[in-house]
């Protein structure tokens, strides 16, 4: 039968080390495998690879070959996701899936019933006329059908491509052109109102789908998710099953756009195995148990990170994923967490660091035994995390009394009692908010890679943690640091089934990020510690070159400067080809309901005010008064932090303080809350220029 002929070929490719080619056979990294037959029904454990010479490619059509290794997790048999999907229907298809609150009331899909409507999406997808390859655009918050359209995208053979709810409409008609587009999910009017705005734009796009609400309008070729899912009943289940079956796992099935904050956004091209695989491995490197995990979606879907965790490795996990309200970085957050009381969360930093400020604001409010009560428990708490980091089961006194009186009360109060792993990435994590976290028993491990390694390339977890690294390579993949300086630090390269195949339509772009022996440049700089814990020293594009040629990293002085100066939100470093380092600040600040940050200061903020003797609660008092008291007690913070610098070129010589935060929706942070230093830097250049005008007439006078 045409499956032991596959998995003869299976054999072979692991066991013969050589490179044999031929009419029917294709080189795989080395090993051979052969066998390109006609699509066959596939069951689970077969493997059908189309034929590929190259690691990497920018045409959409066009498959790769895999960096299969020789034995351990990296040699598995690669599989597509419609198997990867298949596996857990078939073992725990009436476990939940998929739950979201509908009239104030949790809504469950098993995961047959999750398989059941993502072909229902598969066939009206092939019934609206989505073609071979070409794109289906997803913009809106998470839910169900957010996960249902973008399987079922892939089972009826197209390219899944999540877009910003943050975009523009121009932003969007850039993703959905470059992808070709044949159909549009928004998910309600407001995203709807973008996309009719570049319809006449978008020469591929036949269709567009509303999964909220009604239309408040009746156009030709727009559907309501109701309507969708009827519309493809008349297409045989044989038909999507021929085409599912076609799909081989080093195929491109899913576009990541990275944000484009130094050009037009890439389309990073994922295959088939650089998702299946890298759910597995990571999965595994951090011990998931199947059916046992439950978690919280909240994060943009159109991110990497939250879509491998949301959708892939809960999918391969037999996991729940629960979905928070649209406004959850808005504040409900806090409420959902409570309601699901996750097993795992991934927040990126702001998020934790929005945590911190909230439980200091309520511990302010403490009456001072409680207070007492809890600095005794955060000390014993930060010992006994730094003893369990270092792999010393051992616990200060008094930590089982801490532990009761604090540590549980805190992490229910958090929706984290359940909790057996809490993650951060996407952006660097400050110390101070790391050992705020340990100091109340919460670890936090933090998480490093790219849209172009499928989201995780370092791992941490409990029994593999460093404070301050990323982590261990994951399991069955390479690192490798290029070029390194004599402390060991070099550019941080990667090798592994996680690698995407390329940037669609890019093949420059391409050739700049995978060299020609295949290994993938991040553009992050890094070094090892002698456990080969990975740590983040900066980035090549971040780093700042002074006038006088010196490299300097922006991150460790800005995190120094939020560590020493708690009324600081934002800090930004610039002074690129200048004299001298100079800092953009923001102040900490409440957020409106639209996510804007407004001019009222924090809670902590205030009080900060108060411990200098100044009654203020409005950023604007501050900068209009030039608050003497705070303004001293910034630039005493700053002498704190030049002291410790390891060259003057390092010292911070001037700073302002803006008026406003910086947020997602004015442009200066990105949909995970990273910094755009480009977009701050044009939009700021007349207060960077006001650094160094007086020098230039000084310069000019000496002249």
């Amino acid at each position: 039968p045409a499956s032991n002929l596959i998995y003869f070929c299976t054999l072979v490719k692991l066991l013969v080390p050589q490179c044999v080619t031929g009419d029917k056979g294709s080189c795989l990294n080395g090993l051979i495998f052969s066998c390109d037959e006609p699509a066959i029904p596939l069951t689970n454990g077969d493997v059908h690879l189309a034929q590929a010479q190259e690691l990497w490619s920018t045409a959409r059509d066009k498959p790769v070959k895999l960096r299969m290794e020789a034995s351990g997790l990296g040699s598995e048999p690669p599989m597509t996701i419609h198997q990867m999907f298949m596996s857990t229907v078939q073992k725990y298809g009436d476990y939940p899936a998929l739950r979201a609150k509908k009239d104030g009331i949790w809504v469950t899909l098993t995961y047959k019933e999750y398989y059941q409507h993502a072909r229902a999406a598969a066939k009206s997808f092939l019934k609206l006329g989505l073609e071979r390859f070409h794109g289906v655009g997803i913009l809106g918050f998470n839910s169900p059908e957010w996960f249902i359209a973008d399987v079922g995208c892939i089972l009826a053979g197209g390219l899944a491509t999540g877009i910003y709810t943050t975009n523009s409409p121009e932003a969007c008609h850039y993703v959905a052109h470059n992808c070709e587009a044949n159909v549009l999910v928004v998910e309600n009017n407001k995203q709807l109102i973008k996309i009719l705005q570049v319809r006449d734009q978008l020469p591929h796009l036949k269709a567009i789908v509303q999964y909220k609400g009604e239309l408040e309008q009746k156009l030709p070729n727009v559907y309501t998710w109701a309507e969708f899912m009827k519309f493809g009943a008349s297409v045989p289940d044989s038909e999507l099953d021929v085409l599912i079956d076609s799909q081989k796992a080093n195929e491109c099935c899913t576009l990541i756009y990275t944000s484009g904050t130094t050009g037009n956004p890439k389309g990073v091209m994922l295959s088939h195995d650089n998702i299946t695989w890298t759910a597995s491995a990571a999965g595994r490197m951090i011990n998931l148990k199947m059916a046992e995990e439950e978690l919280v979606s909240y994060l943009p879907l159109s991110h990497v990170a939250a879509q491998v965790q949301d959708m892939w490795i809960c999918m391969r996990f037999a996991g729940i994923t629960s979905f928070a309200e649209p406004d959850a970085l808005k504040g409900s957050l806090a409420n959902t967490l409570r309601d699901v009381r996750p097993t795992s969360f991934l927040g990126v930093p702001r998020v934790w660091e929005k945590m911190q400020e909230a439980m200091k604001a309520v511990g302010a409010k403490s009456s001072v035994t409680k207070k007492k009560i809890s600095d005794w428990a955060k000390g014993i708490g930060l010992q006994a995390s730094y003893n369990a980091m270092n792999g010393d089961s051992s616990v200060p006194w008094g930590f089982t009394l801490a532990n009761a009186l604090v540590y549980k009360n805190v992490r229910k109060a958090l929706g984290l009692d359940r909790c057996r792993s809490c993650f951060t990435g996407a952006a660097p994590i400050t110390k101070d908010t790391l050992e705020y976290f340990m100091s109340l028993y919460i670890p936090i491990f933090e998480l490093y890679g790219m849209s172009e390694s499928t989201g995780p390339h370092t791992v941490s977890w409990a029994e593999g943690y460093r404070i301050m690294s990323c982590g261990k390579v994951l399991t069955g993949c390479k690192t490798k640091l290029d070029k390194p300086d004599n402390d060991g630090i070099g550019e941080i390269c990667f090798w592994g089934r996680h690698v995407f195949m390329g940037y669609l339509n890019m093949p420059e772009k391409t050739e700049e990020a995978l060299d020609t022996d295949g290994w993938l440049h991040s553009g992050d700089l890094g070094k090892h510690d002698e456990d080969d814990f990975l740590f983040i020293t900066g980035r090549i594009k971040e780093l700042i070159i002074t006038a006088g040629g010196e490299n300097v990293p922006p991150v460790p002085i800005e995190d120094a400067l939020k560590e020493e100066v708690s009324i600081i939100s934002n800090a930004m470093l610039v002074g690129d080809k200048k004299k001298f380092l100079s800092m953009l600040l923001t102040l900490k600040c409440n957020i409106d309901d639209n996510g804007d940050p407004t001019d009222e200061l924090t809670l902590l903020a205030v009080d900060y005010c108060q411990q200098h003797g100044v009654i203020a609660s409005k950023v604007s008092e501050i900068i209009n008064k030039k608050e003497p008291a705070i303004y001293k007690a910034i630039q005493e913070g700053i002498d704190r932090v030049n002291a410790k610098a390891t060259s003057n070129a390092q010292r911070i010589q001037k700073w302002t303080i803006l008026q406003r935060d910086f947020s997602i929706s004015s442009g200066e942070l990105g949909p995970t809350m990273k910094l755009k230093r480009p977009v701050v830097s044009k939009m700021y250049e007349e207060d960077i220029n006001k650094f160094y005008v007086d020098l230039t007439i000084i310069t000019q006078v000496q002249l």
